[in-house]
């Protein structure tokens, strides 16, 4: 899909406004009843037609490890993907004043699905539109459709910019000297492990270890913190992603690197740099994800689980926490790595 000058679009809007009218007035145009297998010669029976049967490849071969999907809370298949889909659609209503939560049961869920094509996203945007049309879908169900959409246009940006697999979006941005050697491979491992000192990015980064998932806001928050907060490559980042992730898809994964990173297409500016103390603050208020992950910081109020390097000796030896030990201090102090961050980027604009 190009533009009316026969150009790639670069930007979401622009891109979204064309993707959605091109859907609109294809709606209900899929007849698949031409592609079942009838006898036009008799007018009943079925046309038995040979067909050359190659052997499925196994997963191992396709690269796949073994994993445990109960474990996992993964029903794979068409099934599992319209029980998700059957348990979202009452809820796409309030999608838009949810998903940022983790918390809270927000999103769809399906992104695995996607990935391995076991529900059709023609089928989802339909469901969206039907409740836009409606009246019932609310801001929610244009919300999902745009993420939606938002796939789309990575998938679009992937295939009209290839260099993205190993170089930004934006050429200048590679002028960024980010931080190398021991020191940030300690920083890096410790972002994989979840061992960072700030609650949020920690237990986010154990739900990616433990479950093979990562909700959407947290994704940005991890990216920001090693991008901006510890100054590391996004592509170090891009790539533990696409070895954990259960939805891994290279263009979203990428397209998502990219716009925390602000070296992609129609990315967020690079002086956006997220507090990660403000984003648990806001977006898990009451600390009930940070407790599902980091047990050992249960003890703290709604008030001190976001930054528990800031409690007296007194607070944390009630809590039971003992920085460096059970839980470490800070690797990086925010402040101070935002005004590096800043710095690091001055490159961009020369």
């Amino acid at each position: 899909m190009l533009s009316l000058a026969g150009k790639p679009f670069s930007v979401f809007t622009l891109y979204k406004n064309v993707w959605l009218k091109k859907f609109q007035s294809a709606a209900g145009s899929f007849d698949l009843s031409c592609l079942a297998p009838h006898d036009t010669r008799s007018g009943q029976g079925t046309l038995t037609v040979p067909v050359k049967i190659s052997p499925m490849p196994s997963l191992t071969a396709m690269g796949f490890e073994t994993t445990n999907l109960s474990e996992l809370n993964i029903t794979p298949g068409m099934q599992g993907a319209q029980a998700l889909l059957d348990d979202f659609l009452p809820r796409m209503k309030n999608y838009r004043d949810v998903r940022d939560f983790p918390a809270v049961k927000g999103p769809s869920y399906l992104s695995v699905h996607l990935r391995f094509g076991t529900i059709s996203i023609r089928a989802l945007a339909r469901h969206a539109m039907h409740a836009i049309a409606s009246g019932q879908g609310g801001d929610g169900a244009m919300t999902w459709l745009s993420e939606l959409v938002w796939r789309d246009f990575y998938f679009m940006i992937l295939y009209q910019h290839p260099h993205i697999v190993q170089r930004a979006f934006k050429p200048q941005y590679d002028r960024i000297r980010w931080e190398s050697g021991p020191a940030a491979d300690v920083a890096f491992k410790a972002w994989c492990e979840g061992c960072t000192g700030y609650p949020l990015v920690d237990a986010s980064m154990l739900q990616l270890n433990q479950t093979g998932y990562m909700h959407n806001r947290l994704r940005m928050v991890t990216a920001c913190f090693l991008i901006k907060d510890l100054g590391i490559d996004w592509r170090r980042g891009e790539q533990y992603f696409a070895l954990k992730l259960n939805d891994f898809d290279l263009a979203a994964n990428n397209g998502g690197w990219q716009w925390t990173a602000s070296s992609g297409c129609d990315a967020q500016p690079y002086f956006r740099i997220f507090n990660p103390v403000t984003q648990s603050e806001k977006f898990d208020a009451e600390g009930k994800f940070i407790r599902r992950y980091l047990p050992q910081l249960a003890k703290l109020d709604a008030k001190r689980i976001h930054s528990p390097w800031l409690l007296s000796e007194a607070e944390r030896i009630k809590a039971g926490i003992a920085l460096g030990e059970n839980y470490p201090a800070p690797i990086v102090m925010h402040d101070l790595a935002r005004l590096k961050t800043l710095d690091r980027y001055a490159v961009v604009k020369k």
